[in-house]
């Protein structure tokens, strides 16, 4: 009888990825911001989507090993999944990124084919600062911003990377780590700055993407214009209007001369903005026994609706707008990059159930297209 070959890989969990996007605070880097999001009743993302990667990982191959964290970094989502494992730090009651950086290192003392970890933007640079190039790295998306083109475009898609490269069916390549400053970010300045270079599996219909930014060019922000007066003629009486972030549904803010938060959730109502840079709870208290709607728009060059930078309209605020209410809308330059949108709600029933049929989207005055989700 052949011996089945054990396939070795390094798997990282950083337990307070993404717990400020549903509590209004565009990330957690610093120990005062965390505190701050757990007093505001952040729950823990990472685990739950560690939990997603390892469960789909195993219904694909079963011969997985992995060398993990101790504790929530890793060693919990492993004995939770069912997975043999060698832990290879110590369990520490407050994890930092030095102790991300240690395990990375640790992991490549052992010459392990790959690293995947959990978490955002400031993960991956803690692990790009350990490895370097001297490993392929993937991530599983679980922070808030995740500008940098390491990541799947979601757990699942993770796990289906993984399989690939552990059998030699893809080669890795370059992609960029980057990262913004949060405290800017928290003010409305949006500034990501490339720090680095990681080798990433290389499956480009499953990795998510650098953002990229709307260019400033005349016909642009006649098309943003073109898409505000539409939705503002289309806007009911009574109905609160959820509006994500970005410059194309800023500019309704401006047609109105109301000031939108660039980076934030805002509620309008009867074209006034009454909610500004709002949580999830606020959302939720807002729009309880009321009509409301969702107003978004797609990141450019990574095509997330839903699940990048917007966290606070979570799945818990879509099911009660309800799936008919959500209005996209997208400059015609913005979306010829895209075959299809994405979601990533950390809500695997609603995902499906989102992508389970085609969205409209609003691309000009009165124009309309119909796009597949994934």
């Amino acid at each position: 009888m052949v011996p089945i070959l054990i396939l070795k890989l390094g798997f990282i969990v950083n337990p307070i990825a993404g717990m400020g996007g549903a509590v209004g605070l565009k990330g957690t880097d610093g120990k005062d911001i965390l505190k701050k999001a757990i007093e505001l009743g952040a729950q823990k993302v990472a685990p739950r989507k560690a939990n997603s990667f390892l469960s789909e990982l195993r219904a694909i191959i079963n011969n997985v090993k992995l060398v993990v964290g101790a504790a929530s970094m890793g060693e919990d989502s492993a004995k939770e999944c069912g997975f043999r494992y060698i832990v290879c730090s110590k369990p520490k009651r407050i994890t930092s990124s030095n102790d991300t950086k240690e395990i990375a290192l640790k992991i490549l003392e052992l010459e392990l084919p790959l690293i995947v970890f959990c978490g955002g933007d400031g993960t991956a640079r803690d692990i790009e600062k350990a490895v370097d190039l001297s490993v392929p790295v993937i991530g599983v998306p679980t922070g808030v911003k995740m500008h940098s083109a390491v990541f799947a475009i979601n757990p699942k898609a993770t796990a289906r990377i993984v399989a690939k490269f552990l059998t030699g069916k893809i080669p890795a390549k370059e992609s960029e780590v980057m990262d913004v400053n949060e405290k800017a970010f928290r003010q409305g300045h949006l500034s990501a700055h490339l720090y680095g270079y990681m080798l990433t599996p290389y499956e480009p219909m499953l990795l998510q993407g650098n953002k990229i930014a709307s260019p400033v060019t005349q016909s642009e922000l006649r098309n943003q214009a073109a898409l505000a007066l539409y939705v503002l003629e289309k806007m009911e009486k009574d109905v609160i209007y959820i509006v994500g972030p970005g410059t194309t549904t800023r500019t309704i803010a401006d047609l109105l001369d109301e000031k939108k938060t660039l980076l934030g959730v805002d509620l309008f109502y009867n074209k006034k903005i009454i909610g500004y840079d709002v949580t999830e709870k606020e959302i939720l208290n807002k729009i309880r026994n009321k009509k409301a709607k969702i107003i978004l728009t797609p990141i450019g060059g990574q095509g997330f609706i839903l699940g990048r930078g917007n966290q606070q309209i979570s799945a818990r605020v879509v099911k009660k707008v309800g799936l008919e209410n959500i209005i996209i809308i997208s400059t015609k330059n913005k979306l010829s990059g895209f075959q299809r949108l994405r979601v990533d709600t950390n809500d695997q029933k609603l995902d499906d159930l989102i992508r389970s049929d085609r969205l409209k989207v609003i691309t000009d005055y009165g124009i309309e297209v119909l796009l597949k989700i994934e």
